[in-house]
């Protein structure tokens, strides 16, 4: 056993880093020379238990700095880890390790054996010291109980549909808060999420307490405040079930689990960074139905339709979404996907992660700690022949350079990339390295678009302009193409807003839509790319010549129509 190599060539120790200046006492009473004799006595500890594995032949690790995962914990529950004085600290797919205060002894390495068995792994013993068991015991003692967790965390659709009932608002998600156990409050704040239709729920820590806001429809909202107890409990339980280390508090981490619903699942998506009041948390919620999603349900009209339906019907080229994080481009794809997929038609889509689930779609996720990035992935699923290939993000030369000469070679290609509008995507491709005489012919088309609130319709009011809001309006309007500029013209001059009701929860917003624009790549365009002497404004200059609604006319447009305010307009776009 002593040919096993020490757990520090697996994973790195983390390093521990405090920058606090030492207190004469802390809150447990010791002294700072108290405490620095405690650290002195634990490291003689840690040197005599390092002395004895060496005597008997086996390794040492000092369990008080490296990362413990609840799925490493859960091998062993906390009765059977006090009973042998053993815990499991480290698990993989091929691999698994066991600390002990006596791994010589028949009962250890029986149990070791079982744990190989039952998880086909081949598995070491470490020698640990008392200070170490201590420390992974409290972190048993300090989470809920492990062994029967699963990574599905099962709501009770009687239990989400009570807190959902008593929830009317923000404030309502307060009163409940304050009267819930940390399990419990997992399922208020989860059912609040869903209720109200939030995207996002951040969890922040501050100086005096812990903040949970909501995002609706693009824009974050206080919801409540938690005591610090009780989101440390919270945490843990958020860490647990989604397979994130539970010990490590200094160090960013990602994970996941799903809600299993009567309604559908959900799919959480858990991000965790610490921050100097301690860890904050985002949970993005990913509802996994998509019916009845179309283009015309998220926004696009007139020409704007008309082209970019005339443009997927080709059987090559590329296709590709602007705008910034949160701008809805996946959805755009989906809702183009979901024209597309018929029967004899084979769509594949390489994505970080997989938001939503498509029949019929072969949907593949990243990985890049096996090395299945955007650029490998998309050379394995050209191998696969499809008709249609969606790449979740172009960001990089080498997957930009695969993706154009797939375009190229008879293939439909989808995806995304970040620039603030449709004519920025081109200077992007270049500046990245693609060739001008490549991506020319390879473009069919480039849509920018935001997102903005519509107004709820069931408080919906008009609303007099200000004289700068009106004399913008009459602009947009009035550089409009002319079909366009005819039928907006023939509106009453008038604009909304929501007052606030039960139904958008006081907001008077529910609900989002698109604003768009979409560059055609035709000849003139494609001359300009092959000059490689252009600017986004050149570009710009000669969409609209092409005759193109700029995201700002559309939302004008679509101010005009009552679906969103001008406020909202000049939000997202100026």
């Amino acid at each position: 056993m002593s040919d096993f190599p020490s757990i520090q060539d697996i994973t790195p120790p983390i390093q521990q880093a405090s920058g606090r200046t030492p207190s004469v006492s802390s809150d447990d009473g010791k002294t700072v020379l108290q405490k620095k004799m405690d650290e002195i006595d634990i490291k003689d500890k840690e040197a005599k238990t390092a002395d004895f594995a060496s005597s008997i032949g086996f390794p040492h690790i000092d369990l008080s700095r490296f990362p413990i995962s609840h799925n490493a914990l859960k091998q062993i529950p906390l009765a059977q880890a006090q009973a042998l004085s053993a815990v499991c600290f480290f698990l993989s797919q091929e691999e698994l390790r066991v600390g002990a205060l006596h791994p010589e002894d028949e009962t250890v390495q029986t149990f070791l054996k079982e744990l190989e068995n039952k998880n086909h792994a081949h598995g070491a013993l470490y020698v640990i010291s008392e200070h170490s068991l201590s420390h992974v015991l409290d972190i048993y003692r300090a989470l809920p109980t492990i062994d029967v967790m699963t990574k599905d965390v099962q709501i009770r659709p009687e239990d989400l549909e009570r807190v959902q009932a008593d929830i009317d608002d923000f404030k309502t998600v307060q009163t409940l808060l304050e009267r819930a156990s940390a399990t419990d409050a997992i399922t208020v704040i989860l059912g609040a999420g869903l209720k109200l239709g939030a995207s996002d729920v951040h969890i922040e820590s501050e100086q005096e307490n812990v903040m949970v806001r909501l995002r609706l429809d693009g824009v974050l909202h206080d919801a409540a405040t938690l005591s610090t107890e009780l989101f440390q409990m919270i945490i843990s339980r958020i860490k647990l079930v989604s397979s994130l280390k539970i010990n490590i508090t200094d160090t960013p981490q990602d994970g996941r689990f799903t809600i299993r619903l009567n309604t559908g699942d959900v799919d959480v998506r858990v991000s965790t960074i610490p921050t100097v009041y301690g860890e904050s948390i985002v949970l993005r919620l990913l509802r996994q139905s998509r019916e009845g999603l179309t283009l015309d349900s998220l926004g696009f009209r007139g020409s704007a339709y008309e082209k970019l339906m005339s443009e997927i019907a080709r059987p090559n080229g590329m296709v590709i979404t602007t705008g910034p994080t949160g701008s809805g481009k996946t959805t755009t794809l989906y809702a183009i996907m979901h024209i597309l997929n018929k029967p004899g038609v084979k769509i594949i889509t390489l994505e970080d992660p997989v938001e939503y689930r498509m029949d019929g779609v072969n949907q593949s996720q990243i990985d890049h700690s096996k090395g299945y990035t955007f650029a490998t992935g998309l050379r394995s699923i050209l191998r696969q022949d499809p008709d249609i290939a969606m790449v979740g993000e172009i960001r990089d030369l080498e997957t930009a350079e695969i993706s154009v000469q797939a375009a190229l070679t008879g293939h439909l290609m989808l995806s995304t990339i970040h620039t603030n509008s449709a004519s920025g995507a081109i200077p992007r491709f270049l500046s990245m390295g693609v060739k001008s005489f490549l991506l020319a012919p390879a473009l069919n088309a480039i849509i920018g678009q935001r997102l903005v609130r519509r107004i709820c319709q069931s408080c919906k009011k008009d609303v007099q302009l200000d004289a700068v809001y009106a004399e913008r309006a009459h602009q947009a309007i009035d550089t409009l193409p002319t079909l366009a500029k005819e039928e907006a013209s023939a509106r009453p001059f008038v604009f909304s807003l929501g007052s606030g009701c039960a139904q958008c929860h006081g907001l008077g917003y529910k609900g989002q839509i698109g604003l768009f624009e979409i560059l055609l790549v035709d000849q003139d365009v494609e001359v300009l790319i092959l000059t490689g002497q252009m600017s986004e404004y050149d570009l710009q200059k000669i969409a609209v010549a092409q005759g193109m609604v700029t995201m700002f006319q559309d939302g004008v447009l679509k101010a005009l129509e009552g679906l969103t305010s001008l406020d909202e307009v000049f939000r997202v776009i100026e």
